[in-house]
């Protein structure tokens, strides 16, 4: 039976300042659950009904196992349709220093203010599916621990770096070329992306700051057919990966 208290915890995780607080977040779900067992980050508890650990498959004896009720876990759940599982991590402590990636000859993403959380989500899960290994965010872009991008990763959370930093003192040290996804700009299909560099995406609704603009090697637009405004930042992340992937291939 959980503890009021335990149930106080939980729910209080769904905001950022209690996360950063307790140094901890919240994965729900079995599939999730599952991603984050076989990763390197460090489990807190996973709470489970009796039907649903079942599920779950083997689980290592160095993680604390806590079987609830049905009812107890109603209390605790962040979904609309939960699956009986969810599970509290250790916030990685590594996750502000970014200087070793300096040299690193690849293709990384940078987040300008992404506000979003099921936009970050969505541009974990790609990243990991067209296997950029790092994603950097500026401060003021939405928590990746936040329970909604924790959903949106379907566990690519699990494999993706996500590192907070001053993005802009970043990009000055930055020695790679620096690209930014702009409505002006050479076109994605002409541009290239070489061996390596930076890959940055804006603000859903401002795009990337002037202060960073000044900064890009590049500008590179998605070619607009059509009559629509502008591209949800998700999307358009999806785009520049797959590109950059079938110049690999």
């Amino acid at each position: 039976m959980l503890s009021k208290a335990q149930v106080s915890l939980i729910n209080s995780l769904k905001n950022k300042k209690f996360r950063k607080e307790h140094q901890l977040f919240i994965v729900e779900g079995i599939k999730s659950v599952q991603e984050f067992i076989n990763s390197s980050y460090q489990f807190e508890a996973i709470y489970a009904t009796e039907e649903a650990v079942t599920k779950l498959g083997k689980i290592p004896q160095n993680i604390k196992l806590e079987l609830i009720s049905s009812k107890d876990f109603d209390k605790i759940t962040q979904l609309t349709h939960p699956q009986g599982v969810l599970a509290l991590l250790k916030i990685p402590q590594n996750n502000t220093d970014a200087s070793y990636i300096y040299a690193e000859d690849k293709h990384i993403l940078a987040l300008d203010n992404i506000q979003d959380p099921g936009n970050l989500g969505t541009i974990i899960r790609t990243a990991e599916w067209f296997g950029i290994r790092h994603i950097l965010c500026s401060v003021d872009t939405v928590d990746a621990y936040n329970p909604k991008v924790v959903q949106a990763t379907m566990g690519s959370l699990a494999r993706v770096e996500i590192l907070y930093i001053d993005l802009v003192a970043f990009i000055n040290q930055y020695s790679g070329k620096k690209f930014g996804a702009l409505l002006e700009g050479s076109s994605i299909y002409e541009v290239d992306f070489g061996h390596g560099g930076l890959i940055i995406l804006g603000n859903e609704g401002n795009g990337i700051s002037g202060e960073i603009i000044n900064l890009i090697d590049e500008a590179v637009t998605i070619p607009r057919i059509g009559q629509a405004e502008s591209l949800n930042v998700a999307v358009a992340s999806t785009v520049f990966c797959s590109e950059i992937t079938r110049r690999k291939s």
